[in-house]
């Protein structure tokens, strides 16, 4: 398993932990859009973050959580991700 979230994955993601379904080049295009915008509140995100800790086994930061945008939570998830490979 890479240590590299892409947004195909966010978008498998968004669809199995949220119930919202956004394709992959949906997301690209609103990847400086509120997760609100695309339908994901903050018990949605959390169950994002809680999906990617179990499939990667490394806990994310608080901060994920609290991400407004995609681009904004795949650089952090990434960022952490990284760090720890």
């Amino acid at each position: 398993m890479s240590a590299h979230i892409t947004v195909n994955e966010l978008a498998e993601l968004m669809k199995k932990a949220a119930g919202v379904t956004v394709s992959p080049q949906e997301l690209e295009q609103q990847y400086d859009s509120g997760f609100d915008v695309l339908g994901i509140d903050s018990l949605g995100l959390l169950g994002i973050v809680g999906e990617l800790e179990n499939r990667h086994g490394t806990p994310m930061p608080p901060d994920a959580e609290r991400c407004r945008t995609p681009r904004q939570f795949l650089d952090l998830v990434n960022t952490t991700l990284m760090a720890g490979a």
